[in-house]
Order: structure tokens, then C-alpha cells, then sequence
């Protein structure tokens, strides 16, 4: 390996950023909810009279259905993600063996940091560590192309079987990813 390439790796070694995980404790909740809006509403998904903003705002009664991820990065809260299974009263799609995120949220302060890619990778590898899981799975809106992009090139496959819409409507707007873990 020359100086050149090994320098180059070391570079994009150090931009990984280095991502504490733990689940939220109510004192954190406050946080979870302003990143969890701050990044819904500043990528446009939705306007802020939304009703859906109540739901991604309802941190407390999420924490309490299932489990509410906190990505920390030098003591300073800068993601989160909720995971769920299935049966469980925030799940959408996932089914037996699999596990399911939702509201996935990077502080837009920290965005195009590598932190969204760093914590799909997490849920990955602590889906690993599950037992009975064999699968990730998350829905994303059609329009959300760089999010598909994340996750196509973290080897998600698309799963048009399973595509949905809110109101059950023909046009299935809603996409469903899947990936299988290795152990």
C-alpha cells in the first residue's frame, strides 16, 4: 500500500463518526422530540400542521410501545431511531423474525456527517445480536430517494410485495426494504 492510499483510507477512517448508542430515558425525550421534528420538517417531508408531527412528537408514549434509540456523538445527542417488532403497536410491516425501525431522524446539524449511515449500520449489527431476528425491515416514502439510496448501499432490497398507503389506496406510496442479518 502506498503513503498516498493509506493516508486516504486514515481520512475516511477519522470521518466515521464515532456514535455512542443507548435507549432514551425520559430526561432525553425533549431532545429526541426537537431532533425527531427538526429533521422531519427541515427535509420538507411534511408541513408543520402535519398531524404526523404529533405522533413523531409523542416521544414519552413511544418510549413506552417500544424502544426509543439515542445516538450521541461526544455527549451531544445527534440522532435517533425507534425499533419495534412485530405485534407490537408501532409496527408497520415487520413480521415474525424480523425487526422493524421507524423514525429515523439525524440532527440537521450534524446531517452529511456519515451519522444516518452509521446508525442504519448499528441497527444492522444489533439486530445481529438479537435472537429469532433474521431480518431488518423500515418503510420510506417513494419520495425519499437519498434515504433509499442510504439503504440500497447498505444492502436493503426493495420489497414491492409489501409496499402500502395510508388510506389503502391502489397507489402504493409507502416502501418497504428488507435485509436480511448474518450471524
Amino acid at each position: 500500500m502506498t503513503a498516498a492510499v493509506g493516508r486516504a483510507s486514515l481520512d475516511i477512517l477519522e470521518k466515521r463518526p464515532q456514535l455512542f448508542y443507548r435507549l432514551a430515558r425520559p430526561e432525553d425525550f425533549d431532545a429526541v422530540c426537537r431532533i425527531t421534528l427538526d429533521a422531519y420538517l427541515d427535509a420538507g417531508h411534511f408541513p408543520e400542521s402535519h398531524p404526523y408531527l404529533r405522533i413523531l412528537g409523542d416521544v414519552e408514549r413511544r418510549a413506552s410501545l417500544a424502544q426509543v434509540w439515542l445516538a450521541e456523538r461526544d455527549g451531544e445527542a445527534t440522532g435517533t431511531v425507534m425499533l419495534t417488532a412485530a405485534g407490537q403497536p408501532y409496527t408497520e410491516v415487520a413480521r415474525d423474525r424480523e425487526l422493524e425501525f421507524r423514525m429515523l431522524a439525524v440532527d440537521p446539524a450534524v446531517q452529511g456527517l456519515g451519522v444516518g449511515r452509521a446508525m442504519v449500520r448499528w441497527i444492522l449489527d444489533h439486530a445481529e445480536t438479537l435472537g429469532g431476528v433474521d431480518a431488518v425491515v423500515l418503510t420510506s416514502a417513494e419520495y425519499m430517494v437519498p434515504a433509499h439510496r442510504l439503504y440500497e448501499s447498505l444492502g436493503f432490497e426493495r420489497v414491492p410485495s409489501r409496499d402500502w398507503s395510508f388510506d389503502n389506496s391502489p397507489e402504493k406510496d409507502l416502501w418497504v426494504f428488507r435485509r436480511s442479518v448474518s450471524r
